[in-house]
C-alpha cells in the first residue's frame, strides 16, 4: 500500500450513515472518494475512477478483470454486504486482491422488509395508499397472514429470521436449503422439504438463496407452474434467481397471483422493464438493506477490513485470497 491510502467507495449515503466507518477510515490516513450519483456505478462511469485507487468500499456494481485491469494499486474490496455475485473472486485472487464482506450485517433489515412486502401484497397496501391519496375509497378486500404456510427457499441466516419474525403470524413455516441446518428449524417450528414441495404447498414463497451458476434463474416456467395459482412470490436475495421473463409469463397469465422483488437481473432496472408495468407486481429498488442501522454496522466492518489489510494484519471474513 502507499503511505496515503486512496479508498473509493461505491456504497451509496456514506458520509450521512457511515459516518464513524469514515472517521475511522480518515484516522488511519485514508484519502476517500465518495460516491456521488446515488445508484450504483455502471462500468463506463466506474473505469475513470479506479486508476489510483488502493482499496474499494463496493457496493453493487460490478468489479471483474475489464475493471482490475484499470486498477493496478488495488489490493482490496470490502464488499458493502454479504452477496460477492457482483466480483470476480477467481479474477481478484488472480491479482492477489483481498477481498471481504460483511455477513449478517444487513440480515435483520433484509428479514424486515420480507415480511413487510408479504403483509404489503396480501393486505394490498401500495394500492390501498394510492387510492387514498386520489382521493379514492377502493377499499380492496385482502387477505389475512395468518393461517397461512410460507415456503423459504434457502435457510441461511436472513430466512432464519424471517422465520424467528412469522411465528407470531399463526404461519406453518417450510424450507428447503441444499445444507439444512436441522436444529435450527426445529428451534423455529420449520419443516424442512425438498424445493419442489415448498413451491406446491406455500401460499407464499420466499426466496433466500445465494447467487450461484448452480442457482442462476432456478426460479423459471417449471418452478412457478408448480406454485399454487393464488401463490405469491418474494423476492429479496438476488434477481438473477429468476428468470424475469417466465416471472412475467407466470403474472399475466394468472399462474400466481402475486410477487414482489426488491432485486433484478439487470441493476438499475431499467424503466421500461416489463415486470414494472403488471399491478399483480410490487416493486422496491434493491432497498432491502437500506436502513440507517445496516449501514452504521457494514461501515465500521468495511472500516476495519481496509484498515486490518493496510497495517499487514489479516482482516476479518476475508474471502480471497
Amino acid at each position: 500500500m502507499h503511505a496515503r491510502c486512496k479508498v473509493l467507495v461505491t456504497a451509496t449515503n456514506y458520509s450521512l450513515y457511515c459516518a464513524e466507518g469514515k472517521r475511522m477510515l480518515e484516522e488511519a490516513g485514508c484519502e476517500i472518494v465518495e460516491n456521488r450519483l446515488g445508484r450504483p456505478h455502471t462500468r463506463e462511469e466506474l473505469l475513470p475512477l479506479v486508476g489510483d485507487i488502493d482499496a474499494v468500499v463496493a457496493g453493487v456494481d460490478t468489479w471483474d478483470e475489464t475493471v482490475f485491469e484499470h486498477a493496478p494499486r488495488l489490493r482490496h474490496i470490502a464488499r458493502f454486504g454479504v452477496g460477492i455475485d457482483n466480483i470476480d473472486l477467481a479474477a481478484a485472487a488472480a491479482r492477489g486482491i483481498q477481498v471481504t464482506n460483511a455477513p449478517a450485517g444487513n440480515s435483520n433489515a433484509v428479514a424486515e422488509l420480507t415480511v413487510g412486502l408479504i403483509l404489503s401484497l396480501l393486505r394490498n397496501i401500495p394500492a390501498l395508499q394510492q387510492s387514498a391519496k386520489r382521493g379514492y375509497w377502493d377499499r380492496k378486500i385482502g387477505q389475512e397472514l395468518a393461517g397461512k404456510t410460507v415456503g423459504l427457499l434457502g435457510f441461511g441466516n436472513i430466512a432464519r429470521m424471517v422465520a424467528r419474525k412469522l411465528q407470531g403470524f399463526e404461519v406453518e413455516l417450510l424450507a428447503y436449503d441444499k445444507y439444512p441446518n436441522a436444529a435450527a428449524a426445529r428451534d423455529l417450528g420449520v419443516r424442512l422439504v425438498e424445493a419442489d414441495e415448498v413451491l406446491q404447498q406455500s401460499d407464499i414463497v420466499s426466496m433466500h438463496l445465494p447467487s450461484l451458476p448452480e442457482t442462476r434463474r432456478m426460479m423459471s416456467d417449471r418452478q412457478f407452474g408448480l406454485m399454487k395459482r393464488s401463490a405469491h412470490f418474494v423476492n429479496t436475495a438476488r434477481g438473477a434467481l429468476v428468470d424475469e421473463q417466465a416471472l412475467h409469463r407466470a403474472l399475466t397469465e394468472g399462474t400466481i397471483a402475486g410477487a414482489a422483488i426488491d432485486v433484478y437481473e439487470q441493476e438499475p432496472v431499467s424503466a421500461d422493464n416489463p415486470l414494472l408495468a403488471l399491478d399483480a407486481l410490487l416493486a422496491t429498488p434493491h432497498t432491502a438493506a437500506e436502513t440507517i442501522e445496516t449501514y452504521h454496522r457494514v461501515g465500521l466492518v468495511t472500516a476495519q477490513a481496509i484498515i486490518d489489510s493496510i497495517a499487514g494484519r489479516q482482516p476479518a471474513h476475508l474471502l480471497y485470497p
